[in-house]
């Protein structure tokens, strides 16, 4: 039988990785009941595993291996790339984002990057990312092309793992949500002054699993951030598994990302597992806090 990506172009690849993610994603949710125990050891962002993570590791680097075109596949849970076949694309995988919801029964997700270039990549060499969203249904946001040019769509993800059609994804131009993710005293003074001026303009949506809360921002309109942390200047979130892929859907539904200084998509990717620091949202919001940023 002819390979059905055989010299296909990457975009082409990256329809068939979320077509991929997407039928994966029943097997994912149905293995979480009997996987919410933790295991020894840590993933290499220092981060406690569940048996629930590495289930849907594997899962996913099983199904995206076997998709034609891919080279290679990266992960949260491993330490390095695995080399999975030939082609051109590196595929960057969360494979279950939140997971410490798990315990108490909170939407958490699968978040994948498709990048046209070895890893560690710039946010630039993105030709698709998506995420699905375990809620009370299961959704898949994605766009596929270059940043800036996908239109973001939502799916819903049927039980046969085969993605319906729900509509294009515009950020709302009246904003309505915020969540923050960090310790409160671990906010710098800038960023918390950034909190107390728009908190009395919209409602704090905040469950600790960032695909869930960026959802909300998408739905509704607003702004999500996970800031540098005066512990951690970088922030916690991975720059080519989360910041880069959602930097890629926030701006493509109309909205901005940035860094702090700038979109995310343009950070120098220099590291695997490099954090960075996340915001995203509706333009004069993200811009808003750039300004509050940079007069400290």
């Amino acid at each position: 039988m002819a390979d059905p990506n055989a010299g296909a172009e990457p975009t082409a690849v990256a329809e068939t990785v979320l077509d991929t993610v997407a039928a994966v994603a029943p097997d994912v949710r149905a293995g979480l009941p009997g996987r919410r125990r933790y295991l020894d050891g840590e993933n290499p962002s220092g981060e406690a595993v569940l048996a629930a993570d590495v289930y849907a590791d594997d899962l996913l680097e099983s199904a995206i291996g076997d998709v034609a075109g891919v080279g290679s596949y990266a992960s949260e849970e491993r330490e390095t790339t695995v080399d999975v076949g030939d082609g051109p694309v590196s595929v960057a995988v969360d494979p279950l984002d939140g997971s410490s919801n798990l315990k108490s029964n909170n939407p958490m997700g699968t978040v994948v990057a498709v990048y046209d270039a070895p890893l560690p990549a710039s946010g630039r060499d993105l030709v698709a990312a998506g995420f699905v969203l375990y809620g009370p249904v299961t959704t898949m946001v994605a766009g596929v092309g270059a940043p800036g040019d996908a239109a973001i769509r939502e799916f819903l993800v049927t039980d046969d793992g085969e993605r319906e059609p729900l509509g294009d994804v515009d950020l709302p131009a009246e904003p309505t949500v915020y969540g923050f993710g960090g310790r409160v005293p671990d906010w710098p003074d800038d960023f918390a002054a950034y909190v107390d001026e728009i908190e009395d303009e919209l409602k704090l949506r905040y469950g600790g699993a960032m695909i869930a809360d960026v959802s909300q921002v998408l739905s509704y309109g607003g702004v999500f951030a996970y800031p540098a942390l005066e512990s951690a200047p970088d922030g916690k979130l991975r720059l080519l598994f989360e910041g880069n892929p959602v930097a890629y859907l926030v701006e493509g539904a109309g909205g901005q990302s940035s860094t702090g200084d700038g979109s995310i998509l343009d950070r120098e990717a220099t590291g695997l597992h490099q954090r960075v620091p996340v915001y995203v949202g509706n333009g004069d919001l993200v811009e808003r806090l750039e300004a509050a940023l940079a007069d400290s």
